[in-house]
């Protein structure tokens, strides 16, 4: 397996490929680089992925981060009460 083919976004299976690839098209920040790829946007919200695309974004010339737009984390469910699992009416 080459080194393009690590996979830096699991939930989402994007490789360094797919980024690089996308990087140097676009010239393209973070932000964007989970926008058009899908990194970060998986079940995990980017928890395990958001600092690698950062750096990977940074270390390809993309342009440098910003706090003017964040990427958010998001849960990946919304709470549920136990009522509502168990059936009971509302």
């Amino acid at each position: 397996m080459s080194g393009d083919q690590t996979v830096i976004c699991r939930c989402e299976e994007i490789t360094l490929k797919e980024i690089k690839e996308t990087v140097e098209r676009f010239q393209c920040s973070s932000r964007e680089v989970k926008l058009r790829t899908r990194a970060g946007m998986g079940p995990c919200g980017g928890r395990t992925c958001r600092c690698m695309i950062d750096r990977l974004v940074e270390q390809l010339g993309g342009p440098k981060i910003s706090n003017d737009v964040s990427l958010s984390y998001r849960p990946p469910v919304r709470p549920v009460s136990f009522g509502i699992l168990g059936g009971e009416p509302k």
